[in-house]
């Protein structure tokens, strides 16, 4: 059939039905892929001891003696004896830090005050460690928005903003995000936890 159509010069429709064709890949692979095409780092953990070890790895690769951490919880993840932490945002550090949600969608890692407290995305170190779950995944905006209401009983957090690019030497020419650059250097520790 295919032969008919070149032989007579007619649209072969068929190809175009295979390049139109959407792929259904799982939140956590389209999250991934996304991810990765838009230059984050990524380390996939089954264990909290594997984000104990690779927060060790990225410190030495990277050469970091100091960071920034506001969360209690994630001290635990930290050996002293190789990093010193301090919770101060003047420093401009790199930032340990969770998340609110991870949107598989377009591969962004949402971000609100309950990390950020009043600061912007922009006015943080261009370099953030972010330590996320699986079941923070949600496929959207919208999922990711409708998660922090639920989580937020009662009072809901400000300043919600999203990284959308890791590569902090790209340029975004997007006239709504003038000045105000979100391109962070971003590593994901992301622990399974469904």
């Amino acid at each position: 059939m295919k032969f008919l159509k070149k032989l007579f010069n007619l649209p072969v429709k068929e190809d175009e039905f295979i390049q139109k064709q959407e792929v259904n890949l799982s939140l956590d692979n389209l999250f991934v892929h996304h991810f990765i095409e838009k230059g984050g780092k990524f380390l996939y953990c089954l264990k909290k001891e594997e984000v104990k070890e690779n927060l060790n790895k990225i410190l030495k690769e990277t050469s970091w003696d100091e960071i920034l951490v506001n969360n209690k919880h994630l001290t635990s993840f930290i050996d002293y004896n190789q990093v010193k932490t301090t919770d101060d945002f003047k420093k401009p550090l790199p930032y340990f830090t969770k998340c609110e949600h991870l949107i598989a969608d377009n591969g962004d890692v949402l971000f609100s005050s309950n990390q950020l407290r009043s600061h912007k995305l922009s006015e943080l170190s261009e370099h953030l460690i972010v330590y996320a779950t699986t079941s923070q995944l949600v496929r959207n905006t919208g999922e990711a928005l409708t998660g922090i209401k639920t989580n937020s009983k009662g009072k809901l957090p400000t300043n919600i903003s999203s990284v959308k690019n890791y590569n902090i030497n790209k340029n975004d020419d997007n006239f709504l995000n003038y000045g105000n650059n979100n391109s962070k250097n971003l590593y994901l520790l992301l622990l399974e936890d469904l």
